[in-house]
């Protein structure tokens, strides 16, 4: 991956809180949620980052690329930059 949504950063800027309060743990702790699985399990630290994300985005956040690498540098991307990528999904159109 060159380009993702550091979660941590996205966080911080939607909900405005210090970095030190974007610690896994603690993200979840505000948001309510309990820490599924066990700590330090790649797999369950995703899930628990998706249960995150899909808060945010319920929250009203527009999650975007905000980090990259170019050049072999970690960069970070604007959020003003536009989206890149595949179109929104859409709700399915039912035909009658």
């Amino acid at each position: 991956a060159k380009k993702w949504i550091n979660i941590r950063k996205s966080y911080g800027n939607f909900y405005k809180v210090p970095r030190n309060q974007t610690k896994l743990t603690i993200m979840l702790e505000n948001l309510g949620m309990n820490y599924d699985g066990r700590p330090h399990s790649g797999l369950d630290d995703s899930k628990n980052i998706a249960r995150i994300a899909i808060r945010m985005l319920q929250d009203g956040c527009d999650l975007r690329v905000n980090e990259k690498i170019h050049g072999g540098q970690l960069m970070t991307v604007s959020s003003s930059v536009p989206i890149e990528g595949a179109p929104a999904p859409q709700m399915p159109r039912y035909r009658n």
